[in-house]
């Protein structure tokens, strides 16, 4: 009786596997298709575009172990709403702040907001925010730049003694 309670059992744990990748594999399908969709519709009636005043951050020189804020204003000069899925930086010491959840009409502005922490990144630095929306490209990039002064006893490099007077990010 043990023995066809457990074969019951696997044939019924077998099914149940084999429906929940069925479903999954539906919902990927679907997913895929409302995607096509959607990017077909963009393709007729104009995809957004997002325009930044400025693609570039450049904080200047600061002291390491500072925390740099800063933004990039961009606007929607496309025919469709924008929406930004997500926004991802080069390394873990720059977190960027974005719209969620929120579509930018053609003509609106927005503002994708950064704060790179300078800790253990002495000298020249240059960062990348990847934002990943519904462009034509489905991705822009912005940078961010500048040079931190080492803390006492970091390792600098030589040729980047002669590095320029700190000055004010202007925050």
């Amino acid at each position: 009786m043990n023995t066809k309670l457990i074969f019951l059992y696997l044939g019924f744990l077998s099914l149940s596997l084999v429906s929940c990748k069925q479903n999954a594999a539906d919902s990927i399908a679907d997913e895929d298709a409302a995607f096509a969709k959607e990017r077909a519709r963009l393709a007729k009636v104009g995809f957004p575009e997002m325009t930044f005043v400025s693609a570039e951050y450049d904080f200047g020189k600061v002291n390491e172990g500072e925390k740099v804020a800063g933004s990039f204003e961009y606007t929607n000069t496309g025919k469709s709403d924008l929406i930004i899925t997500s926004a991802h930086a080069s390394c873990g010491c720059t977190v960027p702040e974005y719209d969620k959840d929120k579509a930018i009409k053609p003509g609106e502005k927005g503002v994708l907001k950064f704060v790179f922490d300078t800790n253990g990144k002495p000298e020249n630095q240059n960062k990348t925010i990847t934002i990943f929306c519904n462009t034509k490209n489905q991705q822009e990039k912005v940078n961010i730049k500048g040079y931190v002064n080492p803390k006492n006893g970091s390792m600098m490099n030589p040729a980047s003694k002669n590095a320029p007077e700190l000055k004010n990010p202007g925050m």
